[in-house]
């Protein structure tokens, strides 16, 4: 395997900008999940890396070497997309060896790296199978064996999973994950799902608008989100967010429903009554019969958890996930423990980190009102 590294990556089609400076690099072995919304550039990040497009600027590096310009066949990469490609008058064998086949390697290597594929992905007893006699995951599976034999430097993963039903998606990621980490595959994984992006990734790229908005740890991502669009792409249900404004001395923030909030882990810059988002994600809201009057408009009953959706006294919604049911009645009163809270800048919707790292005596303290 080998490391890959892009250099101020950028493609338009015309005028129109689709991706604007892109700089990373995946280490050797690393599995590095781009994930955002439709139309924000990450399938043509990896179409630049496959070469099925050329970059209006910028440099792709694989193992060390400048593949920028290089044709698709000429890059040592492997490729396995949503649609699968198979061939559909061949085999599986025929399908998983056709590349092997058009290198030139002997009939023997074949065989034994097909068959060791195979193998591996639960094939063994349908490599005289034609595509159509399969269902979606042995396709998709056909789709892998048949990048896995070549023994490429990168894999490259077009939302492999997404034709494919919830049951079996689970079952197919945690398959690709143990392959990746078996082999210590150096991945590149595009996705729209945040649980593939969260479950299957070393890091996360999260796409906007051409952008790499925040590049970590899945649960960096989760925990302390750059700025509002990554707080409200990552999380099922979304981040709530509630307008503030800082409160002097920026130890705190006041909300537009009235309570004051202290924050538990130092004050945030800026001057008093400069405004504020305050993020809570919904399994840390509390009810808390001393809290903000909370009207509510919506149960989803979901089993082992609810979601009760409604508004604070000023309008604001809120979206509260409970641990089994929720209690009855149209209102309930609810907390936001200042451990939990998010605060990022009403303007632009970065984060703004605390002053000092130090927990001081606010630390645990509720809200009031």
């Amino acid at each position: 395997m080998a490391s890959l590294e892009l250099r101020g990556l950028a493609k338009s089609f015309g005028a129109q900008v689709v991706l604007d400076g892109i700089d990373l690099t995946v280490a050797d072995g690393e599995m590095l999940v781009i994930v955002g919304a439709s139309g924000c550039g990450k399938s043509t990040l990896l179409r630049l890396v496959a070469g099925l497009e050329q970059p209006s600027r910028g440099e792709v590096i694989l193992d060390g070497r400048d593949i920028t310009d290089r044709d698709p066949a000429e890059r040592d990469i492997a490729m396995v997309f949503q649609n699968y490609a198979l061939y559909p008058h061949m085999s599986v064998f025929q399908n998983m060896a056709f590349g092997l086949k058009i290198r030139g390697l002997p009939q023997a290597d074949i065989r034994r790296r097909v068959g060791a594929a195979a193998e591996m992905l639960g094939l063994g007893d349908l490599l005289t199978r034609k595509p159509r006699a399969l269902s979606g995951g042995q396709r998709q599976r056909v789709a892998m064996g048949r990048a896995i034999v070549r023994e490429p430097k990168l894999f490259l993963f077009d939302e492999p999973l997404s034709n494919l039903d919830a049951k079996l998606r689970v079952q197919m990621r945690a398959d690709i994950r143990r392959l990746q980490r078996r082999f210590a595959i150096t991945s590149l994984y595009v996705t729209h799902d945040q649980v593939e992006a969260m479950t299957l990734g070393d890091r996360l790229v999260v796409m906007r608008e051409g952008r790499a908005a925040q590049v970590a740890t899945p649960m960096e991502v989760f925990a302390r989100p750059a700025d509002t669009y990554v707080a409200g792409f990552i999380g099922a249900p979304a981040m709530n967010f509630l307008p503030a404004r800082l409160t002097a001395g920026g130890h705190g923030a006041a909300l537009a429903a009235g309570p004051a909030i202290l924050f538990a882990d130092g004050p945030r810059p800026g001057p008093e009554g400069r405004g504020l988002t305050i993020g809570i994600r919904p399994e840390h809201v509390q009810l808390d019969p001393a809290g903000m009057a909370f009207a509510v408009d919506l149960v989803e009953p979901l089993g082992s958890e609810t979601l009760v959706h409604g508004r604070l006294a000023d309008g604001e919604g809120l979206v509260v996930k409970i641990a089994g049911q929720a209690p009855p009645g149209e209102a309930l009163r609810v907390a936001l423990p200042p451990a939990q809270l998010h605060v990022f800048d009403a303007g632009n919707g970065t984060r703004l980190e605390p002053e000092t790292a130090t927990v001081g005596p606010l630390a645990g303290l509720a809200v009031t009102g």
